[in-house]
């Protein structure tokens, strides 16, 4: 008998998606064009916004909203303190500097009582992270903010997920989702911007494509091959190929039901784990619809058994893949480095660090594979 591998995480692609890739093949356009288009249309028609540029990554979809936003040297973007490392990295690349915000480890996101703090002259702009599909109040950040800072959603976890009747992607004045193969829907790398200023998008449209003033479609399709565009700042390759866009389209007509799958069997992890006492549970505001793109328990080291290391590792020997909810970014050496800072100076996201656990939860999951998980951690003592 084969040992059982349940995996954190898969993608869930199938047929679809390998005809629409096939379609896109044999169409000969490979690169950013008609498919693209089209998976950006219907990702703002389902996100009830007005623009969506699709991009390489999500990295680079901040990089963008950055760069069009006009930070750079000088300036100071606050940054959540609990998140992958990308969301630090991109305020780097603009030669401006993040500005770390303690977390709430009840919901690891941003802790919204301690933005004003960090509030300076130089700020320009705070990303809040819509950590694991779980959206932030956007309004009460924005209440702790001047007028004038810009509110960047990364929402990489986030499709689908809502705030309210408004979906993660509207809140702020951009955000940046991921289709990296652990997220809800993929197109293996790839990242989408999301807007309601015209004039961001305009310029963000300009930048993707190295700052051309015309499309590579408006120039191919135009009655005038032989004009080239003119390049009048300087901008970036963030296109993304009309082979994923195909995927993108395929796996967007099955977000809502991935979602609804994902909430179906969240639950029912809440339900049967509720009596572990040592295992924190996800709190979810019952105004927010929670795309769950990750299930991360809270592993009380007051009161677990055992360490959440070791924890891990006996249920990767039962065949339950688990993961570190992500990485406090003062932990990591490079920002240490750089801004003299200890392992202790942002206390709620250590706590999330060191005693986070996301445990097995994607739509190709079976009952029989969920029922194994809860017995794994019922057994643990």
């Amino acid at each position: 008998m084969s040992k059982r591998n349940i995996a954190i995480s898969l993608p869930s692609t199938g047929e679809e998606e390998w005809l629409a890739t096939k379609e896109s093949i044999l169409s000969g356009w490979l690169t950013q064009g008609p498919k693209v288009a089209e998976f950006e249309k219907q990702f703002a028609q389902c996100h009830r916004v007005e623009h969506a540029i699709a991009t390489t990554s999500c990295t680079t979809s901040l990089h963008l909203i950055l760069a069009a936003m006009g930070i750079g040297p000088g300036d100071e973007v606050l940054v959540p303190a609990f998140t992958w490392v990308a969301t630090a990295n991109v305020v780097m690349y603009c030669g401006a500097t993040p500005v770390l915000v303690d977390v709430d480890p009840r919901t690891n996101n941003i802790d919204i009582s301690k933005i004003a703090d960090k509030v300076t002259a130089r700020t320009k702009a705070i990303i809040v992270v819509h950590l694991f599909g779980l959206c932030v109040d956007v309004a009460a950040v924005r209440a702790e903010l001047p007028a004038q800072v810009k509110v960047i959603e990364d929402a990489a976890c986030a499709a689908g997920a809502k705030l309210d009747d408004q979906f993660a992607g509207s809140l702020g004045d951009a955000a940046a989702f991921s289709f990296h193969p652990r997220k809800v829907i993929t197109t293996g790398e790839g990242g989408m911007i999301t807007t309601n200023d015209d004039a961001l998008a305009s310029l963000m449209i300009k930048l993707r494509n190295h700052g051309a003033e015309i499309s590579e479609e408006q120039r191919h399709q135009g009655p005038k091959p032989y004009l080239l565009p003119d390049f009048n700042i300087l901008g970036f390759n963030y296109r993304m190929t009309d082979l994923q866009g195909s995927v993108g389209l395929s796996q967007l007509a099955k977000l809502e039901q991935f979602i609804k799958e994902r909430q179906h069997w969240a639950q029912y992890y809440c339900e049967a784990l509720a009596d572990i006492d040592w295992l924190g549970l996800p709190e979810v505001p019952a105004n927010v619809s929670h795309s769950w793109q990750a299930f991360v328990v809270y592993v009380d080291p007051q009161k677990a058994p055992i360490a959440r290391n070791d924890l891990m590792e006996q249920l990767q020997e039962q065949g339950i893949s688990t993961r570190p909810g992500t990485h406090a970014v003062h932990m990591l050496s490079y920002y240490q480095s750089q801004f003299q800072l200890t392992d202790d100076t942002y206390p709620g996201a250590k706590a999330c660090n060191d005693n986070t656990m996301a445990i097995p939860l994607h739509n190709k999951m079976t009952v029989d594979d969920y029922n194994h998980v809860i017995s794994a951690l019922k057994g643990i003592v």
